[in-house]
């Protein structure tokens, strides 16, 4: 995994030590710190309370996508703290990464419930069982954000400086180990295309151009003997038959996706949910420029679900989203 700069990613469950432990970090490494949580507030104007009590959770967990996404593309280095219920989402697993080196504050459910048991902000934790409510969510939550992590640290001291002095040994280690493995292991990418790519070289050649659907499958199998990836095509002009080899590709070792669902891209919020329920990085492709063409075009239902949209490139951009799955 490829780290963006020297950017921090701190992660963990409510009440584990993040916003202390960023201040600190903050200190040591001239970094700034921020928070999802109030950059959220900030955006919305209202706290996480109102936010939850007005909109629903769902809202608010669309909300830190967004965020995510532009922390992602920022240029200067920082250090962020995120929601404790942001990596439970699949879609902000890769985003954490594009930010920075992920790192986990390790709580047990007992200290959380000492530190926030007077706590009355925590929407989650307004119930008659707190202390139970937190041993149900942690026990979800832990494989996520262990799984998640590239550092885990044991947050249950509370100590601040010990936690820095430990994460900055940590950080040390992962700089100076040698480059992965899994750069060198082969990655298995689907590219799946939807109704009429079939018919490339034949349907409307001033948009989609004269190459037909075999040049593009040849001009992937090329790309996978450049890179030594077995990348998987697949291609049909039916609904069911795509959300099939979706659920397929979350069983068969599949890395990545590249998808162009055709026309269903404007309206099918089947292929949306299935695209949503596979932890898989994905990238949606379009051929032509969606954005300058008819109105229902400029709009897809299935790109909020995937970690990159790329249009206008022609077949290149293929290539391109081919490229992005393997950098992250």
């Amino acid at each position: 995994m490829k780290h963006k700069r020297r950017n921090i990613v701190l992660i963990g469950f409510m009440g584990s030590g993040k916003t202390t432990l960023g201040l600190k970090l903050s200190y040591l490494l001239r970094m700034p710190v921020e928070d999802t949580d109030k950059m959220i507030e900030k955006q919305e104007g209202r706290s996480i309370s109102e936010i939850f009590a007005d909109d629903g959770e769902a809202y608010f967990r669309e909300l830190e996508t967004e965020v995510l996404r532009k922390c992602g593309s920022r240029k200067y280095e920082y250090i962020l703290s995120v929601g404790g219920g942001t990596p439970v989402n699949p879609v902000n697993r890769p985003l954490l990464h594009q930010c920075g080196t992920v790192v986990y504050l390790r709580v047990s459910p007992e200290v959380v419930y000492e530190r926030l048991k007077n706590d009355t902000t925590r929407p989650l934790l307004q119930c008659e069982d707190p202390l139970g409510r937190i041993r149900e969510l942690l026990a979800v939550r832990d494989k996520i954000y262990t799984e998640c992590a590239d550092i885990i640290l044991d947050a249950n001291r509370g100590h601040s400086d010990e936690l820095a002095e430990e994460l900055q040994l940590q950080l040390r280690k992962l700089k100076e180990a040698p480059k992965k493995k899994e750069r060198e292991k082969k990655m298995k990418i689907l590219v799946i295309n939807g109704p009429n790519l079939n018919f490339l070289g034949i349907r409307e050649k001033k948009i989609y151009g004269t190459q037909d659907y075999q040049y593009l499958l040849d001009l992937i199998d090329k790309k996978a003997k450049e890179t030594g990836d077995v990348i998987q095509t697949f291609q049909s002009n039916h609904e069911g038959a795509i959300i099939d080899r979706i659920q397929e590709a979350y069983f068969d070792g599949t890395n990545g996706i590249v998808i162009n669902p055709g026309a269903y891209t404007h309206y099918s919020y089947a292929i949306r949910d299935a695209l949503a329920s596979v932890d898989i990085p994905k990238v949606e492709v379009h051929i032509s420029d969606i954005t300058s063409r008819e109105e229902f075009r400029k709009i897809s239902v299935t790109a909020p679900v995937c970690n990159k949209q790329i249009y206008g490139q022609g077949l290149d951009g293929y290539l391109q989203a081919i490229d992005f799955l393997r950098e992250i």
